[in-house]
């Protein structure tokens, strides 16, 4: 299989057919061979240029192609950098399980670790037990919908608990910057189309599946476990482990069921902080880690269309524009754009009561009026929350309780306009930009709310960002608070070669909650890796290479 990168196309092929047939002619013309030396071809990737603005827009593709004498074509093309051998991205499952597993592997978390952890065992016939202290996506949407709309909290089925984890209610993206030298992204994308998911995921440059088409996914996944003899239980919160000599004997749910087994998945999200706490109890290894903190930033979307597109703003070949942003400030401190929702909302996300958190929402068409992101300063434990594992945690509860205060302890949460923020003054009014948050917005003064480096970090980094995007610093734009867990503020540590606990044999945290991931294509990576590893244990084969 050869590879062909830079391969452009102008815009002007609407139809999959004709998209087909440009390809293929360009296909040969840069191969320079005959049409019947060409077998066929994929995309392996396709994204858009549109930086010039006084030209068409040109689609830039990376297709793997079958051709007829590939050694020949190759040594032909040897000196073109963009015609090469195409990388292997076929996916090698893990040894399969004997007949008898004494103990069946247990899986704690359904978000997108531990969905991958529980599918790819599931298929390899371990029978994976998952233990979700949340809900299914069914009765956890209606339940995120009473916060939204009724100002009702249920703590263990919201944003941030529940199947399909905390990246249900996001923009459903699927990139991100991680090594994957095995193309572990490509088997977690097969999976989400396999189950539902557009199929122009697989080669768009930035793909997203959107809230609504996630929750589908996520419940065909979920019916593929439990057909394949996996079980699957909710409402089931793991308040223990049994630990002895060292290493895994079960769980313990609340209910005072135990549970037992010598196979321990902990994908645990991000806000799971009364576990975290329990394995600070239990003497598990974990270590503060940096996150960031800030506020969630909305615009109007045609606004940014106009910023980074042009006369191309609005052009359906494109759609939604997005933008990412990054400010060293001169206090040292870094202020940068994070989870970027192209025709979005933001909203309600926290998990505890009297508290308020702010996270951001795209559907697959992205046609809401509003763009928004999270715009964050980094911290470090060193110098920001000294102290042991769980000195973040404590550093967020304290800020979303002053959130609740600010926004009127309703969990309506606290706002200010851009213009207000950087003069230093509350905001009374609200101008053209209509807040998205839901269950509604309190105008106030949000200096406060952050430490004063981060609030003068900010200030000095917005008229920054509106000059790369001409508006991004109007005043009437509206920010949201408090955006605080953009990643999970500690790491459960874990052997580099085994993946389980430095200090818990059979033990094996992973995904965003025990910071090995950002986002859900990192954590279903990461799910797939633990899954290897659970097999490599029971079967006693060797380790995928690069599995860490």
């Amino acid at each position: 299989m050869i590879r062909i990168t830079e391969l452009s196309l102008p815009w002007g092929y609407p139809t999959e057919n004709r998209t087909q047939d440009a390809l293929r002619r360009a296909i040969l013309q840069r191969l320079k061979i005959e049409a019947s030396d060409l077998v066929g071809f994929t995309v392996f990737k396709r994204s858009h240029d549109a930086r010039r603005k006084d030209r068409e827009i040109a689609f830039v593709y990376i297709v793997d192609v079958q051709v007829r004498d590939e050694d020949q074509i190759l040594a032909k093309h040897g000196n073109d950098r963009h015609i090469a051998v195409a990388p292997d991205t076929s996916f090698r499952p893990p040894p399969r399980a004997a007949n008898h597993v004494d103990h069946q592997p247990i899986v704690v978390g359904f978000g997108p670790c531990g969905v991958f952890a529980a599918l790819v065992l599931a298929q390899q016939g371990y029978r994976p037990i998952v233990l979700e202290r949340g809900r299914d996506v069914r009765q956890r949407t209606q339940d995120t919908w009473g916060l939204w709309r009724k100002r009702i909290l249920t703590t263990e089925s919201n944003v941030q608990f529940g199947e399909g984890g905390a990246g249900l209610f996001s923009d459903g993206k699927l990139y991100s910057q991680i090594k994957d030298p095995r193309y572990l992204g490509r088997q977690v994308m097969r999976e989400f189309v396999r189950a539902g998911a557009p199929p122009e995921i697989m080669y768009v440059s930035k793909p997203h599946i959107g809230t609504f088409r996630l929750t589908g996914v996520v419940a065909k996944l979920r019916n593929e476990i439990i057909e394949l003899g996996g079980e699957i239980r909710f409402d089931s919160k793991v308040v223990d482990l049994v630990i002895e000599d060292g290493a895994m004997r079960g769980v313990l749910l609340d209910n005072g069921e135990f549970i037992a087994s010598r196979h321990v998945v902990l994908a645990l999200g991000h806000s799971s902080r009364d576990t975290f706490r329990m394995l600070e109890q239990r003497r598990v290894l974990m270590e503060p880690k940096p996150f960031s903190i800030g506020f969630r930033i909305e615009h109007p979307q045609s606004l940014i269309d106009r910023a980074r597109l042009g006369r191309f703003a609005g052009h359906p070949a494109i759609g939604a524009a997005d933008y990412k942003l990054v400010h060293h400030a001169d206090n040292g401190r870094s202020v940068y754009s994070f989870c970027m929702c192209p025709g979005g909302t933001v909203v309600a996300a926290t998990s505890e009561t009297q508290r308020v958190v702010t996270n951001g929402m795209s559907q697959y068409s992205r046609n809401e009026l509003n763009a928004n992101a999270g715009i964050v300063v980094g911290i470090d434990p060193a110098k920001d929350f000294p102290g042991g594992p769980l000195a973040g945690i404590a550093l967020q509860e304290r800020l979303e309780s002053l959130a609740f205060e600010l926004g009127g302890n309703d969990y309506s949460a606290p706002a200010q306009l851009v213009g207000d923020f950087i003069a230093g003054q509350p905001s009374i009014s609200l101008g053209a930009v209509t807040p998205s948050y839901k269950p509604g917005i309190k105008l106030t003064d949000l200096a406060p709310l952050l430490p004063d480096y981060a609030i003068e970090a900010m200030r000095e980094a917005l008229p920054v960002f509106g000059r790369q995007i001409r508006g991004f610093d109007r005043d009437d734009a509206v920010l949201t608070a408090i955006e605080s867990r953009t990643s999970s503020p500690l790491r459960i540590t874990r052997d580099v070669a085994t993946l389980q606990s430095l200090n818990v044999r059979g033990l094996y945290p992973g995904g965003e909650g025990a910071g090995y991931a950002g986002g859900i294509l990192s954590a279903g990576v990461d799910g797939i890796k633990l899954a290897e590893a659970i097999a490599a244990s029971i079967s006693g084969q060797a380790m995928p290479r690069a599995l860490a």
